[in-house]
């Protein structure tokens, strides 16, 4: 009836039975990018921001990990992984923007493109509610899947 996994024949929602896939080393890599301003920008020191709620990357880094592992409570047909590892790098691309590259690493039969790009969102969410008492004009433009490795098929795209 669907070419959709997680529609069933009767047309209902269904989460994907992964029970005969192999184990295999699984990553992937989200990026999100986000328009701060020059204002917020202009804050940093060293590429680290200090508000009254302490340090914003750090947090925010904090965050997205968390937000990782919390992905299947969010997303309603993710299946609960035990993550191997995340790690996200913020950089400061301009005046204005940041770049924030969200990897997950996992050995298991499911891969973990939905936790990397939920990592990215949630590291991005942290950095808004951080920064917004100096300007609340800051905007996540982007998020996207980078890579994935380890499953059926890999895919790599473009930065």
């Amino acid at each position: 009836m669907s070419d959709f996994t997680h529609i069933n024949k009767k047309g209902n929602p269904k989460m994907v039975n992964v029970s005969d896939k192999k184990i295999t080393k699984r990553t992937a890599i989200a990026k999100a990018t986000m328009f701060l301003g020059k204002e917020v920008i202009a804050h940093f020191t060293n590429d680290e921001l200090f508000t009254k709620k302490g340090p914003v990357f750090q947090t925010a880094i904090i965050a997205g990990i968390q937000g990782v592992k919390k992905t299947s409570e969010l997303i309603p047909m993710c299946h609960p992984l035990l993550i191997n590892g995340v790690n996200i790098d913020i950089n400061i691309i301009d005046s204005e923007s940041v770049e924030v590259l969200c990897e997950v690493t996992i050995t298991g039969k499911t891969g973990v493109e939905m936790e990397a790009l939920t990592g990215a969102n949630i590291t991005c969410l942290t950095i808004y509610d951080m920064c917004k008492s100096i300007s609340q004009k800051m905007v996540i433009k982007e998020v996207k899947l980078l890579e994935k490795t380890g499953g059926k098929s890999d895919i790599k795209s473009p930065s």
